[in-house]
């Protein structure tokens, strides 16, 4: 019998047919928890704990538990602030690396349980938890498996008190939907008083199988995180950023926690991954995870923020920002603030979908079948999709909107629950009767969101180029998203040149360089200032049309670096890379060439302090984890001024500043890296700086 089929695509209709059946599964497929976990796409991180009163980022085990006492801790605040951004969850360090336990843990007096706060009677997780639930928040625990503070550490017995200490955190607080591990295993720490280095393999330690089925058991629908998974993989860095191509699929196998090819090798995941372990991209909203009052004008910018969305929600990945809550106890004004701008321009960006609009037109429809029609990927409903028949790869739907239109986002999704499929894929914009390439990119997975300059277009494009099986497209989304208007970008370089840069086109940048705050009366920017002397600039954007503006920032610059010199010590020149000013230029050297160069500043100047700031490349390597820092007043005769570690260097490479006990007075400095992570010798610096104010 034949069936004779006359089909159109006006509107991305056809005709009625036979039904025909639904693709098959491109394996591995993501579980039902794995799905609903994807669709949360932003949640929070909480980082409070010891470090917030010892002002560092890892503690070494040892300080006093009285040191905890927060005056006005607020878990209901912290909630209601992650409510308001869009977050749909929170996350919280229940025990960092240095042991502290910020619930009070049976299996240790190294708790809350043991400090002034409430008494010894408060219980941080279980005030977070009702906040969560109160929001309706879900919740999730960090509970680190290193411990510089425990005796046990590196022992066997230790993983029985891991485990005890699991199973409180999983049996006392509600439902838990993300259970977080990171790779930080083994080195230095207070270890009972031991104060030693203990290495772990991290292959085994931790038996990780039967812990693993302990957590499946007490917390059935949890997420498990960490570089291997099971459920869900670390992105690779701690910038917030996913990767232009990111798969979901995973070789799980060949990954554990703290490998130290992660990064290059598997965190974009893999074609041919045999689990489906998707990313998370994990950031802090300031340069560091717990709280610091140096950094409270360091709060990430609207346009760095909207950055971390784009790049990590909008390419394949889901979304853990960092709220460090303060010595008060509560997150602090900056960072909500900033957090409300985010929210605000996100609902501007994604005000009004143009694509509901559209007429839609495939090149192949699976079977001429209304089910897969190409008008059910701008339905809005997220279990249709457009698809084709099987072994048809290459294949393009297009949206037409009928008259020139202004759009400059484009976001696509695939239907992940039949697996990840695209490969490769293109976008073009019909503008003025002509088809013009916007964009060309490669994978899509459960949601990849495109950014380009405004355009008129008539017609919209989305052409897939290559793809492991026929695709299916469940959802595309057009904007128009307004302006920008957000804080300058400010650079100095080694001359002392001050330059202002617009985050736009057409705005306006005013600055003082006295203090006060700037208005549209102070100076107006038109080309760099010269500033050696130490300054302290504040500036901020306006649109002149609008009348917009952004809020102001403020930058603190010390002593330029115009009279500085690098050289060995008998006077041969060196790369300036390390004192250029300039963050992405690296001075690529070795732990031998550290041992005999040094910094001449020109004249005798007195320092309180320094910076270093590590590689900022894609793949980190040669970072300096442990220091020595010597000074010279004749470049002969040296002096060790301070000595200590980078924490957390490894996975969060941001500048680090090192405050000295008391002023020093000297000529020279060097910078000897001690330990060096990623290379046995090579060392790489971006900046060496000092403070002076």
């Amino acid at each position: 019998m034949f069936i004779l089929v006359m089909s159109f695509y006006a509107c991305g209709l056809q005709t009625p047919s036979t039904t025909v059946a639904p693709p098959e599964p491109v394996l591995p497929i993501p579980t039902t928890q794995q799905m609903e976990w994807q669709e949360m796409e932003f949640y929070g991180f909480i980082h409070f704990s010891i470090n917030t009163f010892t002002d560092e980022e890892w503690s070494y085990g040892d300080s006093s538990p009285e040191l905890f006492n927060p005056s006005e801790l607020d878990a209901r605040q912290w909630a209601r602030i992650a409510k308001e951004a869009g977050m749909k969850g929170l996350i919280l360090t229940n025990k960092h690396h240095d042991g502290f336990c910020l619930w009070p843990s049976k299996y240790t007096e190294y708790s809350v349980k043991n400090s002034p706060w409430k008494n010894g009677k408060g219980d941080v997780v279980k005030e977070l938890a009702e906040a969560c639930r109160e929001y309706g928040l879900k919740m999730g625990i960090y509970l680190s498996p290193w411990d510089r503070n425990h005796a046990d550490y590196g022992k066997p017995k230790y993983i029985d008190y891991f485990r005890n200490q699991l199973t409180e955190v999983l049996t006392n607080y509600g439902d838990i939907f993300e259970v977080w591990f990171d790779g930080a295993n083994g080195g230095d720490g207070y270890y009972g008083g031991a104060k030693e280095v203990r290495t772990v393999d991290k292959k085994s330690y931790y038996d990780w199988d039967n812990t693993i089925a302990l957590i499946r058991k007490l917390q059935p629908n949890a997420i498990l995180f960490s570089d291997a998974g099971p459920d869900v993989r670390w992105v690779g860095n701690e910038h917030g950023y996913s990767y232009k191509t990111t798969w979901s699929p995973l070789l799980k196998d060949s990954v554990y926690g703290g490998m130290l090819d992660y990064n290059e090798k598997y965190s974009m995941g893999q074609e041919n991954g045999t689990h489906w372990v998707p990313a998370e991209s994990d950031v802090s909203i300031r340069p560091g995870w717990y709280y610091h009052a140096s950094e409270d004008n360091k709060v990430k910018t609207l346009e760095e923020l909207l950055n971390i969305y784009y790049k990590s929600i909008g390419r394949n990945s889901t979304l853990l920002l960092n709220l460090p809550v303060d010595r008060r106890g509560l997150v602090h004004e900056n960072d909500e603030k900033q957090l409300k701008k985010l929210t605000a321009q996100l609902k501007q960006d994604f005000a009004n979908n143009l694509a509901l609009n559209t007429k839609t037109s495939a090149s192949q429809v699976r079977g001429n079948a209304s089910t897969y029609q190409s008008g059910r990927a701008v339905d809005g409903d997220k279990n249709t999709y457009w698809a084709t028949d099987d072994g048809v790869i290459a294949a393009s739907i297009t949206l037409d909107f009928e008259t020139p239109t202004l759009v400059n986002r484009f976001l696509v999704q695939e239907y992940i629950p039949l697996g990840q499929r695209v490969k490769q894929f293109s976008l073009e914009a019909e503008i003025d009767g002509r088809w013009q390439t916007i964009d060309h990119q490669t994978t899509i997975g459960y949601k990849r969101i495109l950014r380009f300059d405004d355009i008129m277009a008539t017609r919209i494009r989305l052409n897939i180029e290559d793809a492991k099986a026929n695709p299916l497209i469940s959802n595309i989304e057009v904007y128009h998203a307004p302006l920008i208007v957000d804080v300058p970008y400010v650079i100095r370089d080694k001359q002392g040149r001050v330059s202002l840069i617009a985050p736009a086109e057409g705005l306006d940048m005013y600055y003082t360089l006295d203090g006060n705050g700037p208005t549209t009366g102070s100076s107006k920017y038109y080309q760099p200032l010269m500033s050696t002397n130490p300054v302290v600039l504040k500036t901020f954007s306006i649109d002149p049309e609008t009348q917009r503006q952004s809020e102001v920032i403020t930058k603190h610059f010390d002593i330029s670096k115009n009279l500085w010199k690098i050289t060995t010590q008998n006077g041969v020149p060196l790369p300036e890379t390390a004192i250029d000013e300039n963050p992405l230029s690296d001075w690529e050297t070795n732990k031998q060439e550290l041992v005999d160069y040094k910094i001449d500043l020109g004249e005798i100047i007195t320092i309180n302090g320094f910076t270093y700031t590590p590689t900022q490349g894609r793949w980190v390597s040669g970072l300096i984890s442990h220091y020595s820092f010597y000074g010279s007043t004749d470049g002969e005769n040296w002096k060790k001024i301070a000595k200590g570690e980078f924490s957390n260097i490894a996975a969060n490479p941001v500048q680090q500043t090192i405050k000295f006990d008391k002023p020093v007075s000297l000529k020279y400095i060097r910078l000897i890296a001690d330990k060096v992570i990623g290379a046995q010798n090579q060392v790489r610096i971006a900046e060496i700086g000092v403070i002076t104010e």
